[in-house]
């Protein structure tokens, strides 16, 4: 059984990376962290072979506790779960071996793939213990690499998905479905769904905003 940490500020995110970790055979939650600083004294007290860890902790950068990690001695593999989309960051993540780089949003299709691979990864090396040539240097490191994108619910592109993260994480304030839809030039329903899916993985909160009159009408903020 694989012990993982997981290691993510956001409640709702981090609630969701849980129960997504209990869904994957061979994996269990060994202990969460909200900050750097407790994943480091929990990386102390129980054992852990993999984090999941966010880049952007309220003390430490993620890197930072990568390197801490490290000068601990603590061995453990480590998967970044972020909206980090800075090619500074990955490539610092890719040097400091982090082993997969997941960006937030995701489904649990494509959480699952990273996890499988991962347990596949680390069988590999369990049981080889050394290679004989570079074709096993190679085949185990494709192991971690998805040979296919796992697609969005249905109906949902990547593109519009990444305009609607754009749009919430520019707004000083929330916004509804109709101010988010006026942005993109889209269909309010459009912008709705998306929306909704944002809130479903942690990434945006919903709230109400009251007006003069009639119904309150729904708000999002970004919330990664």
């Amino acid at each position: 059984m694989i012990r993982v940490l997981v290691v993510e500020d956001e409640p709702i995110a981090a609630d969701a990376h849980v129960v997504y970790v209990g869904r994957v055979p061979g994996f269990v939650v060994a202990g969460r962290a909200a900050t750097g600083a407790d994943a480091l004294r929990r990386l102390g007290r129980v054992p852990v072979d993999l984090v999941l860890l966010d880049m952007h902790l309220p003390d430490l950068h993620g890197l930072e506790v990568v390197r801490a990690m490290r000068a601990a001695g603590h061995h453990a593999d480590v998967i970044a779960v972020t909206s980090a989309r800075d090619l500074a960051v990955v490539r610092a993540a890719v040097s400091q071996g982090i082993v997969q780089y997941l960006l937030k949003p995701f489904v649990f299709a494509t959480f699952r793939d990273k996890l499988e691979r991962y347990r596949g990864y680390r069988q590999q090396v369990l049981d080889a213990g050394s290679v004989t040539g570079q074709h096993e240097v190679d085949r185990l490191l494709a192991t971690l690499r998805s040979a296919d994108p796992v697609n969005l619910p249905k109906g949902m592109s990547q593109e519009s998905l990444d305009a609607v993260c754009a749009s919430l994480r520019g707004a000083a304030a929330g916004r509804s479905a109709a101010e988010v839809a006026a942005v993109l030039g889209a269909s309010r329903v459009t912008a709705r769904r998306y929306l909704e899916h944002l809130a479903d993985v942690g990434l945006a909160s919903r709230h109400a905003r009251y007006g003069n009159a009639g119904r309150p009408e729904v708000e999002y903020r970004w919330t990664a």
